[in-house]
């Protein structure tokens, strides 16, 4: 026997965490065993059934449950960040071309408590003054049929919130013009097998989204990682364990960005991608940790709250366990 504590991890596959499910980067005293899957099935198995000792998780799938029965405690690592203003599409007949134009609008959204949904109409109010209940939002599946919330929410009344039918699905409903746009982190598949019908609010959406960054210096955060709290209580170290070892994993992905000899990804101009993307983010353009994201955290917090999604607005330290606020000083 090895004597270390074996846990289960869940997260996808990932550049920045491909050293822990090859193995190359084992977290101290820990025997891990990575599950690949798709984020949907890892939020759905870890949320119903604790399935994992340790998950990659939905950021607001996850401040949902620490004000209900807290079954979990987050590390500072965000395996999953986007830029969203390429996540709003419209019907191209709803008569849809700004963002003011969504206000009195039918708006899809495969769950209201998701991360990216959450980010969207944060943003759509903050700086185009669409207000979140402006609109009426229909929830269910986007691809497949009978798509519920992962956390059953109690919300306040002003938010109009309907579900679709049992048989429906938001992208054919948004190719069909039954909903006027959707909000979601997929692109529905309707844009393509139905071309001419679906269309980007922001078709220039690079260009929306570096100018959103050079005012507010936020990259939102999609996902974080989750320790189950039985997990977490009875070993207060695998929480630091756990960090380290996803902060060395990023930064061996990080070191392949800067080979030049022979490309190990398929981008013709990616030592130009690089550059440019390091000349707007620094040289770490994908942060872990809690000082680095406090402001981001911060903002989101916030929507969460105006949302109707958290009773109270919680503050960024209370989503992390406490050894991963600081570290040790030589």
């Amino acid at each position: 026997m090895s004597g270390k504590l074996k846990l289960a991890l869940s997260c996808w596959d990932y550049d920045r965490t491909r050293a822990l499910a090859d193995g190359t980067v084992q977290p101290d005293g820990i025997d891990l065993v990575y599950h690949s899957l798709p984020v949907e099935e890892t939020f759905f198995r870890m949320l119903r059934y604790r399935e994992f000792d340790a998950a990659e998780m939905s950021l607001s799938s996850y401040t949902v449950s620490l004000l209900r029965d807290a079954p979990f405690i987050a590390i500072p690592v965000f395996p999953s960040r986007m830029f969203r203003h390429s996540s709003i599409y419209v019907n191209a007949k709803s008569g849809i071309e700004t963002p003011q134009d969504l206000i009195g609008k039918k708006i899809g959204t495969p769950e209201y408590q998701m991360t990216a949904p959450v980010w969207i109409r944060g943003i759509l109010a903050d700086h185009y003054g669409v207000d979140v209940t402006a609109v009426d939002y229909y929830c269910g599946g986007e691809e497949e049929p009978n798509r519920d919330e992962k956390i059953a929410l109690d919300l306040p009344d002003k938010f109009r919130i309907h579900r679709i039918g049992p048989t429906e699905t938001l992208a054919q409903m948004l190719a069909d013009g039954e909903i006027d746009a959707l909000h979601t982190a997929r692109k529905p598949s309707t844009m393509d097998s139905r071309p001419g019908t679906i269309r980007r609010l922001f078709e220039d959406y690079e260009t929306v989204e570096r100018d959103y960054y050079a005012e507010t210096s936020i990259f939102p955060i999609m996902h974080t990682v989750v320790i189950r709290r039985d997990v977490y209580d009875a070993h207060r170290w695998v929480a630091q364990a756990m960090y380290k070892a996803f902060v060395e994993a990023k930064r061996r992905a990080w070191e392949n960005y800067f080979e030049t000899a022979a490309m190990k990804y398929m981008l013709p101009w990616m030592v130009a991608h690089v550059e440019n993307t390091m000349e707007t983010f620094g040289r770490d353009w994908w942060q872990y940790g809690f000082a680095e994201n406090k402001e981001t955290l911060e903002v989101f917090l916030r929507y969460h709250h105006e949302q109707g999604l958290s009773d109270r607005q919680l503050s960024p330290e209370e989503l992390f366990a406490p050894e991963c606020l600081e570290s040790f000083v030589i």
